[in-house]
């Protein structure tokens, strides 16, 4: 291979490493980190106590909230107290994972999508579709997905 093919080569796989720097999951945290180097993203609290295979304790959902664990792309909410659903954490708009939970709405920051926290309805678009369900285990204050 001549040097100059070399060398244009070079700089594009440098580009190519570059660009795939950013977590470019759209939640705007400007975090630039991967989840596997923190042990945990904002949106996902410490796994205090939590046994292998389970995603979550109850006390780590509040009540009429939820909590997004981005790395699983699963949301739990706890729309009443004891009651806990689970949804995908993918916008069914555009593929963003979703940002937060608050006011009873799961929020996309992408385009502002928001989804009911009871049934993962769209309660505001550009979103059409609501997040799918997804199976969970609640047994004791364990929470594990299937």
């Amino acid at each position: 291979m001549n040097a100059r093919r070399r060398t244009v080569l070079t700089a594009g796989a440098a580009a190519l490493v570059t660009g795939c720097g950013s977590s470019g999951d759209g939640d705007g945290d400007g975090s630039t980190a991967p989840a596997s180097e923190t042990g945990k993203t904002p949106d996902t609290p410490e796994a205090s106590g939590t046994s292998a295979g389970e995603l979550t304790r109850t006390s780590d959902v509040p009540v009429g909230g939820g909590t997004i664990f981005k790395d699983r792309k699963v949301v739990v909410t706890q729309p009443e107290a004891g009651e806990f659903k689970a949804f995908s954490a993918v916008c069914t708009h555009a593929g963003c994972i979703v940002a937060s939970v608050s006011d009873g709405t799961i929020n996309c920051a992408c385009h502002g999508s928001k989804f009911s926290i009871t049934d993962a309805a769209v309660e505001a678009g550009p979103a059409t579709r609501p997040l799918p369900a997804e199976q969970i285990t609640v047994e004791g204050d364990s929470i594990r997905l299937g």
